[in-house]
């Protein structure tokens, strides 16, 4: 079972992906809606995958994501973005990002990319 750590600073958002990826086998062993939240939960749970809102205050999911990588150049990171952030993508993807998803998502294609990790 994939442990996963959900970031988003929308707490319905980590509701929902916490409800579609404990009804497909994942186990959600934590939440952060901010970024040094995630920093500190990443260091404390090691969790094989990092769901990762790029939009967010204070620190962006581009800077998680280095600071993440700087902790473990092997972490398994997928970014959560709205549509027409595609030069965020490509960044997160050049900094280590293993996927994206694209709010809102299909459960299928949420549940396919996460299971390739």
């Amino acid at each position: 079972m994939k442990k996963v750590l959900i970031v988003d600073d929308a707490a319905f958002v980590r509701y929902s992906l916490r409800q579609t990826l404990e009804k497909h086998g994942f186990e959600v062993v934590g939440e952060a809606c901010d970024g040094k939240s995630c920093i500190k939960l990443f260091q404390q749970l090691h969790p094989d995958i990092v769901t990762l809102d790029i939009t967010m205050p204070e620190m962006d999911g581009i800077e998680v994501l280095k600071k993440i990588m700087e902790i473990d150049k092997n972490a398994k990171v997928v970014m959560i973005t709205a549509l027409g952030q595609e030069e965020k993508v490509k960044e997160a993807v050049l900094n280590g990002a293993k996927g994206f998803i694209v709010k809102p998502y299909k459960e299928e294609h949420l549940v396919k990319v996460l299971a390739s990790l």
